[in-house]
């Protein structure tokens, strides 16, 4: 039995097709609302119901998009090897590789609108926090771990756009090993063989298991993290 529910999810998955294909074919500047309501046999108002607006449109491609690279790819789950380090590095790695392989949804997600970021930017996040974590636990962290986030969000998220930016032939593939190589100089407390010992260190790993230690109300612990950030944040020189 054919559902409404269906039906709906048959039309949406219809236009995230046409918008993908439009995409892939004629670039960004093709996904349009009409263009992609004519390709994908509907009305205008329709994308608008199914998806709210244009950015809701540009997310599904984006998770669309992903989704098929992630399973052609057969990356493995978020599981952890025992080498934070390493984890980290296969994880840029991977991240660089899709976004030299989809120029086109790149462009495509920097010309969204500047609001809330995009579900698949958000869920990309949340693998990178996971990995930032196990380098704090680790004690390898010698900055606290929203700083480690952002440095090694936007330092990937700036390898690809300067590798897109140039001709194919003329990219150097090295740039991104470089530019991570840097970044984990300026985040890691030392190498992975031997946790860091110093104040900074210890302060970025207890500020990791502060919300785990028992017998302190959420006022201590809170004021805790209080310290523990003003400390990181505004270091003795």
């Amino acid at each position: 039995m054919v559902t409404t529910q269906d039906t709906r999810d048959d039309v949406r998955a219809g236009i995230v097709a046409a918008a993908t294909h439009l995409l892939r074919e004629k670039g960004a500047n093709a996904v349009t609302t009409r263009a992609v309501a004519q390709a994908a046999g509907v009305q205008a108002p329709t994308i608008y119901r199914l998806f709210g607006d244009k950015d809701g449109l540009i997310d599904a491609v984006a998770e669309h998009v992903m989704a098929a690279y992630v399973s052609g790819k057969s990356i493995a789950a978020d599981v952890p090897t025992g080498d934070p380090v390493a984890d980290l590095r296969a994880g840029w790695r991977a991240h660089v590789e899709f976004g030299l392989t989809n120029p086109e949804l790149y462009a495509l997600i920097a010309a969204r609108g500047s609001g809330a970021p995009s579900p698949a930017t958000v869920a990309g996040l949340d693998v990178l926090r996971r990995r930032v974590r196990r380098l704090a636990t680790a004690s390898l962290l010698r900055v606290d771990e929203e700083h480690a986030l952002l440095m090694i969000h936007s330092a990937g998220n700036g390898v690809i756009l300067t590798l897109l930016g140039m001709p194919a032939e003329q990219r150097d593939h090295g740039l991104g090993e470089a530019m991570l190589d840097a970044v984990l100089t300026s985040i890691l407390a030392t190498t992975p063989a031997t946790p860091d010992t110093t104040a900074s260190a210890v302060a970025v790993t207890f500020a990791t298991v502060l919300p785990d230690l028992p017998g302190l109300t959420a006022a201590e612990r809170a004021l805790m993290a209080e310290w523990l950030h003003r400390s990181l944040t505004h270091p003795t020189p």
